[in-house]
């Protein structure tokens, strides 16, 4: 099987001639099927702004950002739309719509995948939800639910379309340590089960023995790559 990602000599910066600031240099990474990879290093080393171009959410300047069998770099806004699609994303901020019922929040993620209609996304959603242990939650909106269950529908609503790809940002910064176990455990889980791979942003030192391999970055680069201590099986 091909790899799901595949990075090479990945550089970027910001700003325009003497206010440009290179973010990233150099980088090279590539995640297997069913991988846990877990980033890791001081805030401005690099890590969101890696995890957005690798999800088409920025464009690519330098080098070979291969995902899910389609290169992003000089790929048009109709492919990087389309890739989009196919990858589920996890932020710290879980970005649920306040006006919508959990199972609502969820559906959504369907309406850009054809063949189903509202009953099917709804049922769906509702199967995830019971997945992600919130079966009795589903009808109630983020403003009723605690920070852990919001963040379990954001996980819901990530893995509901069946991804080829999970990006997570700090998915258990606001989370206590019950419900952080339990979003990681989540994904464990999904990596497992489906050969779904895995990158995550965190500086949460309680989740780093679910990865497969730790990458540390710092000031653009990639300064170390190791196996965990305690390598999740897959």
């Amino acid at each position: 099987m091909d790899q799901p990602l595949e990075l090479s000599n990945i550089t970027f910066s910001y700003g325009d001639g003497e206010l440009r600031r290179a973010v990233l240099k150099d980088v090279s990474l590539s995640v297997a099927p069913g991988e846990i990879v877990i980033l890791t290093g001081p805030s401005g080393s690099g890590k969101t702004t890696l995890l957005t171009l690798i999800g088409a959410l920025r464009g690519m300047q330098e080098g070979s950002c291969l995902v899910l069998g389609q290169e992003m770099r000089g790929a048009s806004e109709a492919a990087r739309v389309a890739l989009r699609r196919r990858i589920g994303f996890i932020f710290q901020n879980h970005n649920l719509l306040g006006f919508l019922s959990a199972r609502q929040n969820v559906a959504m993620s369907l309406e850009l995948h054809g063949g189903m209609n509202d009953a099917d996304r709804l049922k769906r959603a509702g199967e995830m939800l019971a997945a992600v242990g919130l079966a009795e939650h589903a009808d109630k909106r983020p403003a009723q639910l605690s920070g852990g269950q919001r963040q379990r529908v954001a996980v819901a609503r990530a893995l509901v379309a069946e991804p080829g790809l999970v990006l997570a940002d700090e998915p258990t910064a606001a989370l206590d340590r019950a419900s952080g176990q339990e979003v990681v455990r989540l994904l464990s889980d999904l990596a497992r089960r489906r050969g779904t791979p895995i990158l995550l942003v965190t500086h949460d030192p309680r989740i780093l023995d679910i990865a497969d391999r730790i990458v540390a970055m710092e000031d653009g680069r990639i300064i170390d790559t190791s196996a965990a201590s305690s390598p999740a099986s897959h």
